[in-house]
């Protein structure tokens, strides 16, 4: 399966918003992806679609922010009928692909405690754990993870970042964009 990863549109935002309402139980309103799109100049906001052109289908989604030489995930997630593909991976990477060309030399996030899933996906790209923010989530008051990854800008970094992007199960990597 080909799998195109490209700067999101406005005419995704409604796929985007059926992707974060099903991963998440604090999911964003359409309003936020729309903002960030439309307004917030340090957005970087990407998706992954499957399918041939015209009828394809957007299957992740990746809200990144770039401020100075840091990026913050806002959010990422994959449609459940997409996971354990590695479009997660290929998506994260293209995203930080992208940040280190913009300058990029660090990156961090907010994980929930219980989400095992994704952090075994940071652990694949290097993120380790800096501290905790106690009571994060208002849904449930669970802990979140904060994690880091540093070093962005060396060549072995963005060597092992288009390593994750090259490799998954013998795809084609398409990066547009």
């Amino acid at each position: 399966m080909d799998v195109l990863i490209r700067p999101m549109k406005l005419e995704d935002i409604s796929q985007v918003h059926e992707i974060d309402v099903q991963s998440f139980s604090l999911p964003w309103p359409e309003r936020s992806f729309r903002y960030e799109l439309t307004e917030n100049q340090t957005s970087r906001l990407w998706v992954a679609e499957v399918g041939d052109p015209g009828d394809a289908r957007i299957v992740a989604m990746m809200v990144l922010w770039l401020i100075l030489d840091e990026a913050h995930i806002g959010t990422i997630a994959v449609h459940s009928d997409y996971r354990r593909m590695g479009i997660g991976r290929k998506l994260l990477a293209h995203a930080l692909l992208h940040a280190v060309d913009e300058g990029v030399a660090s990156v961090f996030l907010e994980v929930r405690r219980s989400n095992h899933q994704a952090q075994s996906l940071y652990a694949q790209f290097g993120f380790t754990l800096d501290g905790i923010r106690p009571r994060y989530y208002q849904d449930t008051g669970e802990d979140a993870l904060l994690l880091s990854l540093s070093g962005l800008q060396e060549a072995s970094t963005r060597a092992h970042l288009l390593k994750i992007l090259l490799s998954q199960s013998g795809e084609q990597a398409l990066m547009g964009g």
